[in-house]
């Protein structure tokens, strides 16, 4: 392998990124709430509600699909931790978990430079 032409800078850079570098379970916890709000409908689901809680059937209004289909994506959202869930009667109120995951859709929007 060829030698670096910005040798210690650059080592100095990657010896950075290991003091930085956090610990591998939590880099698998990144890397599952990345992977559940990356699906489509997931996604849809988190912008509906980050203007606030909403019953199944008002999320289903806002972002389509099935009753059942947006109910298995809630599901799956509730298990990483990504939205909450409050019993209110007979019905089931979700909401986002907290305002970090406002953070990420805005600030995946602001890097595409999309309006949201």
């Amino acid at each position: 392998m060829k030698a670096c032409n910005h040798e210690e800078e650059h080592a100095r850079a990657a010896e950075q990124a290991v003091r930085n570098m956090p610990d591998e379970e939590s880099i698998a916890r990144v890397a599952a709430s990345f992977k559940a709000i990356s699906e489509p409908s997931r996604l849809k689901i988190l912008f509906a509600l980050r203007h606030g809680e909403m019953c199944v059937y008002h999320i289903v209004e806002a972002v389509g699909g099935t009753q059942s289909a947006v109910s298995h994506q809630l599901r799956l959202l509730k298990a990483a931790g990504i939205v909450k869930a409050r019993r209110d009667g007979q019905n089931i109120a979700y909401s986002l978990a907290d305002g970090h995951v406002v953070a990420v859709l805005e600030l995946a929007c602001a890097h595409l430079h999309c309006k949201i």
